[in-house]
C-alpha cells in the first residue's frame, strides 16, 4: 500500500497516446483506413490524492450538469482485496479527474456532487462494488457494455465498441497493470483519463441505436435492476480450486480445503492474491502426496510458490488437520446441490424434462436471432434450466403462462424478458408433454409403376 505521491506531469512520453501521433496502425484487412488514435482534449490535471484536492474536484464536479463518466481501477490479480486504486471521473462543463482515493478521508462529498447524474459505467458489474466500497453509488445508470449487448455487437469491450461506433482506435495495454503501485506511472495515468474520454458521446450513440431497434425499454429496465446489483457469494469457493479432477478421495479432499482454507486466510492478511502465495497446482499436489514434516513437503513434485517455504509450518499444520478428521467430517465429493443436475443427466434421470429444455432452447435460440440479443441476455440460462426441471404443474395454456411468469419472476427476470420468452416457453413444455409423431416409413416406390417397355 504504499504511500509515496502518485507521479505528476503532462508532458508527452514515448509509447502514450498522446505522444503516438494521429492515427492508429490500425486498418481494414487492405490496410487502407487509417483509424484516429484516441487522445485527451485537455491537459491530464494532477491527481486528486487529498481532502483538499477533492474539495476543489468536488466543487467543479458539482457545478457542471449532465451525466457523469466513471470507471475504477482495481489490482485484480495483485490484490486480494477489490478495492478501487484509482476512480476516473469525466463531466461535461468540468473535464476528467482522476482521484486516488487511498489517503482521502471522506468521500461523500463526491458522492452528493454526483447524485443528481446519470452515470455512465462500462462493464457495471465490475466496478459498483468497488466504488460502493467508498460510499459512491448511483441513482441512475447507463452500462455501455450491457448496451451494446442488447445491440447484437459481437464484441462489447470499451475499445472496441469506441472504435467501431465511434471510429477511434484505444490502446489498452495497461489493463492488466498493478494499479496499487505508488507512485503510479505517467503512461497508466493517461491510460485510465482516457477511458472516461469518450463514455459520454458513446452512451449518446448507444442510446440512438437502442431507441431505434426498439430495445431502448429493455436497456431501462436493465440499468435500473443493476443500481441494487450485489456480487454473489460463492459457497464452498474451495472447490473451484483448479485440477480438483485429480483428487479422489474424501481425505485428500480435505486436504485440498484445509491448505486452500489457509492460503486464504495469509492471502486477506496481506492483501496478496491468493494465487501469488502458492498455486492451485501446489494445493494439488500437497493434497495427493499428504506429506507429513516440512522435509518432505519441500520434496514434493509440484509444490512450489513464493510462500510454500515461508509458511511451511503452516501448510503442514494444515495436511494434519485434514489427515485426523474423524470420516463423519470429511466433505463429499460432490458439493451441495442448489439447482437442478447438469443438462446432459437429463436425458438419464427424466426424459421428458431433457425435452423440454431442448425444446425451450430452441425457442430461446429463435428468439436470440429475431431479436438480435444474445440468449444468455433474453434469459438467465439458469432460471431456464430450474423452469424446465420443475415446471407448474397445471397444463391449462392461460394458467401455465401465468404461473411461468411468475416464476421467471421470482427468479430474477425482468418485464421485457418475460413479455418475449414467457409464451414461447409455456409452449414448450406443452408441447414435450405431447406424444411425439413417429415419422411415417418410407416405402420403395414401384419400380414399373408409371413406365412402358
Amino acid at each position: 500500500m504504499g504511500d509515496a505521491p502518485i507521479a505528476e506531469g503532462a508532458g508527452q512520453l514515448q509509447g502514450s497516446a498522446q505522444g503516438s501521433g494521429p492515427a492508429s496502425e490500425a486498418g481494414d484487412a487492405e490496410g487502407t483506413r487509417q483509424i484516429p488514435l484516441l487522445q485527451l482534449r485537455e491537459p491530464r490535471r494532477p491527481v486528486v490524492a487529498d481532502d483538499a484536492a477533492l474539495d476543489e474536484a468536488v466543487a467543479q464536479l458539482g457545478a457542471a450538469t449532465g451525466p457523469v463518466a466513471i470507471d475504477a481501477e482495481r489490482a485484480s490479480g495483485y490484490r486480494y482485496s477489490g478495492r478501487a486504486y484509482l476512480v476516473q471521473i469525466r463531466r461535461e462543463g468540468a473535464g476528467t479527474f482522476l482521484i486516488d482515493p487511498i489517503d482521502i478521508t471522506d468521500m461523500q462529498p463526491l458522492a452528493q456532487a454526483l447524485a443528481d447524474g446519470e452515470w455512465i459505467i462500462h462493464a457495471a458489474t465490475q466496478d459498483l462494488p468497488c466504488l460502493e466500497e467508498l460510499g459512491l453509488r448511483p441513482q441512475r445508470l447507463f452500462d455501455t457494455e450491457l448496451a451494446g449487448r442488447l445491440l447484437g455487437y459481437p464484441r462489447v469491450g470499451l475499445a472496441t465498441l469506441v472504435e467501431e461506433i465511434l471510429g477511434e482506435h484505444m490502446r489498452k495495454e495497461h489493463s492488466a497493470a498493478d494499479w496499487s503501485t505508488r507512485p503510479l506511472p505517467e503512461p497508466w495515468l493517461e491510460y485510465a483519463a482516457l477511458d472516461v474520454e469518450v463514455l459520454i458521446e458513446l452512451r449518446e450513440e448507444l442510446r440512438s441505436q437502442l431507441v431505434a431497434a426498439g430495445k431502448w425499454g429493455f436497456a431501462e429496465q436493465e440499468f435500473e435492476t443493476l443500481l441494487d446489483f450485489q456480487p454473489a457469494i460463492r459457497v464452498d469457493a474451495w472447490r473451484r480450486t483448479s485440477g480438483m479432477h485429480r483428487i479422489r478421495s474424501r481425505r485428500a479432499l480435505a486436504a485440498v480445503r484445509e491448505l486452500w482454507t489457509v492460503r486464504d486466510a495469509i492471502a486477506q492478511e496481506r492483501d496478496v492474491t491468493p494465487g501469488r502465495i502458492i498455486p492451485d497446482s501446489a494445493i494439488i499436489a500437497a493434497a495427493t502426496a499428504s506429506p507429513q514434516s516440512i522435509d518432505q513437503l519441500m520434496a514434493t513434485k509440484g509444490f512450489h510458490g513464493r510462500g510454500a517455504r515461508r509458511f511451511a509450518n503452516e501448510w503442514v499444520q494444515a495436511l494434519n488437520t485434514a489427515r485426523n478428521l474423524p470420516e463423519a467430517e470429511l466433505p463429499p465429493h460432490a458439493g451441495p446441490v442448489t439447482g437442478p443436475p447438469p443438462p446432459r443427466a437429463w436425458a438419464d434421470k427424466d426424459p421428458v424434462a431433457a425435452r423440454r429444455l431442448s425444446l425451450a432452447r430452441e425457442a430461446v435460440s429463435e428468439l436470440s436471432t429475431s431479436w438480435n440479443i444474445p440468449a444468455e441476455n433474453l434469459l438467465t440460462p439458469d432460471y431456464l434450466r430450474r423452469l424446465m426441471w420443475e415446471p407448474p404443474l397445471t397444463r391449462e395454456p392461460a394458467e401455465l403462462a401465468a404461473e411461468v411468469a411468475t416464476r421467471l419472476s421470482e427468479s430474477g427476470a425482468r418485464q421485457w424478458q418475460l413479455d418475449l420468452v414467457a409464451g414461447p416457453l409455456t409452449a414448450a413444455i406443452l408441447a414435450a408433454h405431447e406424444p411425439e409423431v413417429e415419422p411415417a416409413p418410407e416405402t420403395d416406390p414401384d419400380p414399373t409403376a408409371g413406365g412402358t417397355e
